[in-house]
């Protein structure tokens, strides 16, 4: 039986539409641009929004989906960096603390403030005194706000906000702000926004070598569709390669992978149902080998990580493996003993990878977290290292360099970054203090579109001043999904994904676009026949195509709960 055919009108066009994706590559191939960006993690993203608010004709291009990387991957906090005071790293304090605050204000939909408390125990790597004292810098450095700002707990106040610590040799806590994100949606917001101003970034599209003109300058990268097997050479007078862990893959290709060089260290969380963990307070511990591990609650779920080991296989597809799951397992029942988790009660994970720049001699977790430039003769402009935290900044400093350079060699002139006090797509809702009047309102105005208060709320705070595009939809959509048999919340979120955000796959609407495969398994399980059958309708799938984009599903959902034996 043939589902029937619907007809929908949109609010508005999609400026950034999946379903318009070959007509984008046509541009891609046919356009000459100023700039063009490789990578399109949180670094590309940031990276595209500066140079293209500043008059610098931009586009982007990533052989995954967006944030399919490092910036889908992370302990997903924008935070101020308090474990780099361990290793002095007092630029790196200063300067992502201070970001930190502006990347919430420009977000605050996707930037939540969480309190975070740090237990110390007799013979731990912290006391009373280290632990004050380097909470008091860390507010110094960072420049947290008054009411944000560090405050010292007995043992007992440290149980009493969390009665699952373990009590044995409890001194007491420290307990400051953090900052809590969704990565992957970050890395979406500051993509839309720059779409907004005018860049062109496309997913799926990889680079296969450089163009060079005759003095040996590159002007050109020859590029491949992964969805269609289309070739074309982009033209841009200036290239920068954002590529995370595949920077030094881009460098060799350029013959210029001299000097300092990457280091990949791996990072595993587990996620636990809040039912099986149900922590109340986030917390920031330390374990028996002087590591740090945060476990932390989002959507009625309980994640804690990381790991920090050396890696060399796989960069597109970092498994976490029976070590990795058992380390964890570990430091989280030294943590909550009367919890005794186990392998079975591990809901989701994630594994991603930190591309650090390389120090001899020194372990993954002392390796230091700074962000470097490296120019190459040929023009090539090579962003390595750094945090998601500082993203905005990095992005404003190669820039910065980019555009000097255009400008000396007469391609245009230029002005300074504009994306400091600059709203992400979404967060046009009055700034941080306004947020909750905000999210009141949007529930009012979803619950009026047919949708319940609660679904109202979740999409006014994962989508922002963008929800009202999401709640015109609902009428319009509400007969096809009641006949697919798709909730109206999650039919609009697809739609909006598809439309709005590149949604290509499934696996980029249930792990980038919804976080849903990592915090919603069930839901994913659900729906997930569902949602293919209404992508490879709108998209035109062969069964060929839809068969592989369910099984590439199915292989996320097999090992985020299956360790591998090793990589």
């Amino acid at each position: 039986m043939t589902s029937p055919t619907f007809q929908h009108t949109f609010p508005k066009p999609g400026t950034w539409s999946a379903l318009q994706r070959s007509s984008q590559f046509e541009r891609l191939a046919s356009q000459s641009f100023e700039l063009l960006v490789i990578g399109g993690g949180i670094t590309g993203a940031g990276i595209a929004l500066d140079a293209q608010t500043r008059g610098i004709r931009t586009a982007l291009i990533d052989m995954q989906d967006f944030a399919a990387g490092t910036s889908s991957r992370s302990t997903k906090l924008v935070h101020g960096g308090l474990r780099y005071l361990k290793q002095l790293e007092i630029g790196v304090v200063a300067e992502v603390g201070k970001e930190r605050a502006i990347v919430y204000e420009n977000g605050p939909h996707i930037t939540t403030p969480e309190w975070m408390l740090l237990p110390f125990y007799k013979g731990g790597t912290f006391g009373r005194f280290s632990t004050s004292l380097g909470l008091r810098v860390y507010d110094f450095l960072a420049g947290v706000k008054k009411a944000e700002r560090r405050r010292m707990l007995s043992a007992d106040a440290a149980a009493q906000r969390e009665p699952l610590l373990n009590r044995t040799s409890l001194k007491g806590g420290g307990y400051y702000v953090e900052y809590r994100t969704d990565d992957a949606r970050l890395t979406i917001e500051v993509m839309k926004k720059a779409v907004e101003a005018g860049a062109l970034p496309l997913p799926y599209v990889k680079a296969d070598s450089f163009a060079y003109d005759a003095s040996g300058q590159i002007n050109g990268v020859r590029v491949t569709d992964l969805l269609t097997g289309a070739t074309a050479e982009v033209r841009a007078a200036k290239v920068i390669n954002a590529a995370g862990p595949w920077v030094d893959t881009l460098r060799e290709a350029d013959g210029s992978k001299h000097g300092k060089t990457l280091h990949l260290t791996k990072g595993v969380h587990l996620v636990f149902d809040q039912a099986r963990f149900p922590l109340r307070q986030a917390i920031y511990f330390d374990t028996p080998d002087k590591r740090m591990v945060f476990a932390i609650t989002r959507d009625g779920k309980t994640y804690i990580g990381t790991t920090d080991t050396n890696y060399k296989a796989d960069k597109a597809h970092p498994r976490m493996t029976t070590k990795d799951i058992a380390y964890i397992l570990d430091a989280a029942n030294s943590m909550f003993p009367t919890l005794k988790l186990t392998e079975q009660d591990v809901e989701s994970s994630w594994a991603g990878l930190r591309p650090l720049i390389h120090q001899e001699g020194k372990d993954p977790s002392e390796i230091s977290r700074r962000d470097e430039i490296f120019q190459s003769a040929s023009g090539l402009l090579s962003m390595a290292g750094g945090k998601l935290t500082g993203y905005r900044k990095m992005a404003e400093t190669v820039v910065d360099r980019a555009a000097s350079q255009l400008q000396a060699a007469g391609v245009g002139v230029y002005g300074p970054s504009l994306t400091k006090h600059m709203p992400l797509s979404g967060g046009d809702v009055g700034g941080s203090a306004q947020f909750p009047s905000f999210i009141a309102a949007m529930r009012e105005a979803g619950v009026k579109a047919g949708l319940s208060a609660p679904e109202a709320e979740r999409i006014a705070r994962r989508y922002g001043s963008n929800a009202p595009k999401l709640f015109l939809l609902a009428p319009d959509y509400n007969e096809e999904a009641a006949a697919r048999g798709i909730p109206l919340a999650l039919m609009i979120e697809l739609v909006y994904a598809i439309h709005y955000e590149m949604a290509v796959k499934p696996a980029d609407f249930w792990i980038r676009r919804t976080g849903a495969l990592l915090f919603d398994r069930a839901t994913v399980l659900k729906w997930k026949d569902a949602v293919l059958a209404y992508m490879s309708e709108q998209f035109g799938w062969s069964e060929q195509t839809k068969q592989a984009y369910a099984e590439e599903l199915a292989s996320e959902l097999h090992y985020a709960v299956t360790p591998v034996e090793a990589e």
